[in-house]
């Protein structure tokens, strides 16, 4: 397939710059895949759509305050730095600006943006490079530099939520960040999870859904669109996960039992389906790496319905719901298309801050 099929028109002031009032008064809409039906409803309805017995899982990786600034310690040029993946206890893969300016060697030295308890120098050292164009640095002058995010970093909020730099809405801090994360890791949030409260989780529990959940630290070549031509010649960012013992007995048993399983983003349905693949048609347990791109067409192993928000033109995300759409056929994109366009004409709200589509 290409890349420019999963291609359409956005108008620009749907793209949400603010999250909902409230997280679960955003919009829902539903897709009915076996007859292409579309309802259109607010995110607390998602009550009316399941029965006891289903099991929900919901990605809990915890967004990091992953972008940092900083000062060439020879030079004083600038650079900022977004972390992407931590190797070891103070060595990171990150992207930098300037880029050509952080060669090996240089000594980046991190700018304090909150009071700290010690006024201790903390330096990135530049030492090595990948064919991405990615620089792995070493960190001093910090026990481990993850323990310091709060005070040093920023959310790394994606570009098409505009922001002035020097003052970012605290506001942010809590919105873009799932009520039930967790583990930290990702540098951008598993958005479908933003729209559950506390009260709305209770209140399914109460209706005999059971709720479990998987990590996979999302990394930015999730939401990056594909820029091959065609499908077959992109090569995803791999990805750390982790399956507990207890969600995979959960999910498994609801399987043996004929009971659905939803997965709360493009995210929990990687990592089921990654963990299903690599142990033989049951979901296992334990750490994992992942690189599984879900496109067109696809036979789901596990996953009967899919909560998502609206997602980029040309995304591995939106290929993902294409696929999800029409299970091992080719038609799901146009399935797809055609909700959004829908969605389009009824101005939902699109992409990380904006409304949720249930795909059954």
């Amino acid at each position: 397939m290409r890349t420019a099929d999963f291609s359409f028109e956005l108008p620009p002031e749907l793209i949400a710059q603010h999250p909902a009032t409230s997280r679960d008064q955003s919009r829902l809409l539903v897709l009915h895949r076996n007859t292409g039906q579309l309802e259109h409803k607010t995110f607390r309805n998602l009550l009316d759509f399941v029965r006891a017995g289903d099991v929900l899982v919901l990605n809990n990786s915890r967004v990091i305050p992953a972008r940092l600034r900083g000062t060439n310690l020879k030079t004083g040029g600038a650079f900022e730095l977004l972390l992407l993946e931590e190797n070891g206890t103070n060595d990171w893969w990150a992207m930098m600006k300037p880029g050509k300016r952080a060669k090996v060697g240089t000594e980046i030295k991190v700018t304090h943006h909150a009071p700290r308890i010690t006024h201790q120098e903390i330096l990135a050292t530049v030492v090595d490079t990948n064919p991405e164009g990615h620089r792995r640095l070493q960190f001093s002058g910090t026990q481990n530099i993850l323990d310091d995010l709060d005070s040093l970093g920023e959310l790394p909020l994606p570009p098409y939520i505009q922001r002035d730099k020097n003052n970012l809405p605290v506001s942010d801090r809590n919105r873009y960040q799932t009520v039930f994360a967790q583990p930290p890791g990702s540098v951008a949030a598993p958005t479908a999870g933003l729209h559950f409260t506390p009260e709305l989780l209770d209140e399914l529990r109460a209706c005999g859904v059971e709720i479990c959940f998987v990590t996979l630290h999302v990394g930015l070549g999730t939401f990056a669109p594909v820029k091959a031509e065609t499908l077959d010649r992109h090569v995803m960012h791999e990805e750390r996960f982790e399956v507990s013992e207890a969600t995979a007995n959960v999910v498994n048993k609801a399987r043996m039992e004929n009971r659905r399983v939803f997965a709360v983003g493009t995210t929990s349905v990687r990592v089921l389906e990654s963990a299903t693949s690599q142990n033989t048609g049951r979901v296992g347990s334990g750490p994992g790496r992942t690189r599984i791109f879900i496109h067109p067409p696809h036979t789901f192993k596990i996953v009967d319905a899919l909560l998502t928000n609206f997602h980029l033109p040309c995304s591995t995300l939106l290929m993902l719901a294409s696929a999800f759409a029409a299970p091992g056929r080719l038609s799901g994109r146009e399935m797809i298309l055609s909700s959004y366009a829908e969605a389009i004409r009824e101005r939902y709200r699109f992409f990380s801050y904006g409304d949720a589509m249930l795909i059954l």
